[in-house]
């Protein structure tokens, strides 16, 4: 890369920490740090909603898909979440702020206690905490593998140069630094991913480059299913998605928590699935016109940087590099927040045996200290990314098998029609799903892998699905019956009556 090019991503760097900086005044209490105070705008939390999608795994795993496959990857992953989205902005979103409203909630954990019990709190909040280092540590891997292809940096040294400008902004800003970075991203991934459409288009065929690359393209690249993105694979992630982006993924429930109010939750999430539907085709098109510019590659994960190098002007580079930073650091900063809510509001407390939470500035400092360890423990982790299936096996084998069973009590545990299912319920179906990911990751994976084209889906889709089929039938065999868990749940669906309109209304 050029000088210039350094001085872009220099000053972006240096962008982000001043946004920390300038969000550390709007952060008075652990509320203001994990959920913005409740004030952050629809709009604003659909673009960050959108952005925390996001991560350098796009421009390297999900890269490599388009390159190899072609169109399937846009059905796979930008369809599936759109879906996903939809659903969730009438069944789930409105119900996050709800409980933040009702239970003053700051963790997407702190309801399962009244919802089920204190046990199963605590075993979703440990094992889904574990699982999350994992997922974040594929993000830093995919970051130090391009900064790698841009400029030759060793992979260490690019997952501490990221990890370590994410720690400090996201320590100092919480949830306010993150959102806004999400909309710096959002601005900055706007130009970048503009300009790479432009100089891939002016290189082939125009204006009609999207749609006469086709026909240049191998075989197979322009179906909507391809490889092991098969049909199966997408109605699978579509269950995985609804349960990840709805909530699942806790830095995702937190941006609902912030909402306001259920409506503009529910607006938010509209606003994100539409921009799921269209924004990823602007990123995918120059990926896949990769074999038509660079044909052969040895490593397809590579392939975006090495269009970026070869199409574009210098400090436009920097700007990609930086967009692509951008869209790491906005996630991963967003999880670390997420787990530091779920520690100081789930895990602290059952370890302090019944003293409850933790109070005022101490509340707050144990919240940035654990967003600081949480980032470097995932770094960590990062260093040996190969030994969990590289960037692509933690966040797919991984992440997308393991994060279903953990989310399936936190998101049907809020509707009326699951109110039955209780502890042993949520306990035995996140167990179950546990333990068919080892089964078909560990036992039974050569047979899986005899399947085919489907094995994928097997493997991703059995988890899930074992903990959502246990988790509704428990509920009609061994049925809970507690009129508290009742009101709670049908007060998710409807708004809570201001008590200043509620003693006009009386009077």
């Amino acid at each position: 890369m050029d000088v210039l090019d350094w001085v872009v991503v220099g000053g972006y760097f240096l962008l982000m920490v001043g946004i920390g900086v300038w969000s550390k005044r709007r952060v008075a209490s652990a509320a203001d740090f994990f959920v913005g105070g409740g004030k952050i705008p629809w709009w604003l939390v659909g673009i960050s909603h959108h952005m925390s999608g996001y991560s350098a795994a796009v421009f390297v795993a999900y890269a490599a898909l388009a390159y190899t496959t072609g169109f399937a990857v846009y059905v796979w992953w930008a369809l599936s979440i759109t879906v996903a989205c939809t659903i969730g902005a009438f069944l789930f979103a409105p119900r996050w702020p709800r409980l933040r409203q009702r239970l003053g909630i700051i963790s997407p954990l702190e309801y399962l206690a009244g919802r089920f019990n204190v046990a199963t709190e605590q075993v979703l909040a440990w094992s889904g905490a574990a699982l999350k280092v994992f997922d974040v540590a594929a993000k830093w891997s995919a970051s130090a593998i391009l900064l790698n292809v841009f400029a030759g940096i060793p992979l260490v040294w690019g997952i501490v140069l990221v990890g370590g400008v994410t720690m400090i902004y996201s320590t100092i800003g919480g949830l306010w630094a993150d959102v806004l970075t999400d909309l710096g991203q959002f601005i900055v991934q706007l130009i970048a991913a503009v300009a790479m459409l432009v100089a891939v288009m002016i290189r082939l065929d125009g204006i009609a480059t999207p749609f006469t690359m086709w026909s240049q393209l191998p075989p197979g690249h322009g179906s909507p299913f391809s490889g092991d993105l098969t049909m199966s694979f997408f109605l699978v992630f579509i269950i995985v998605s609804t349960l990840s982006y709805n909530g699942g993924t806790w830095n995702l429930a937190m941006r609902l928590i912030a909402s306001p109010n259920a409506a503009q939750a529910k607006r938010s999430m509209l606003f994100s699935g539409a921009l799921y539907l269209v924004w990823p085709l602007v990123l995918f098109i120059p990926m896949w016109a990769g074999p038509i510019l660079l044909p052969g590659l040895a490593e397809p994960e590579q392939s975006y940087a090495l269009l970026a190098q070869e199409l574009l002007p210098v400090g436009m580079i920097g700007l990609v590099l930086a967009g692509m930073f951008a869209h790491t650091m906005a996630m991963t900063s967003s999880d670390a927040n997420a787990i530091a809510s779920v520690v100081v509001r789930d895990i602290i407390p059952g370890l302090r045996r019944g003293r409850g939470h933790l109070a005022g500035r101490a509340e707050l400092f144990v919240g940035r200290l654990t967003t600081f360890l949480f980032i470097g423990l995932s770094m960590v982790i990062a260093f040996s990314a190969d030994s969990f299936g590289g960037v692509l096996g933690l966040i797919v084998a991984w992440f997308g098998a393991l994060v279903g069973p953990i989310a399936v009590p936190m998101l049907l545990g809020m509707l009326p029609w699951f109110r039955r299912s209780g502890p042993a319920a949520a306990l035995i179906s996140w167990a179950a799903g546990l333990v068919v990911f080892a089964i078909t990751k560990y036992v039974i994976a050569d047979q899986i892998s005899a399947v085919g084209a489907d094995a994928n889906a097997i493997s991703t889709g059995s988890p899930v699905v074992v903990s959502i089929i246990l988790f509704i039938v428990i509920g009609f065999v061994a049925p809970r019956r507690d009129p508290e868990v009742d009101e709670l749940v049908d007060s998710l669906g409807k708004d809570p009556v201001d008590t200043d309109e509620a003693a006009t209304a009386a009077a």
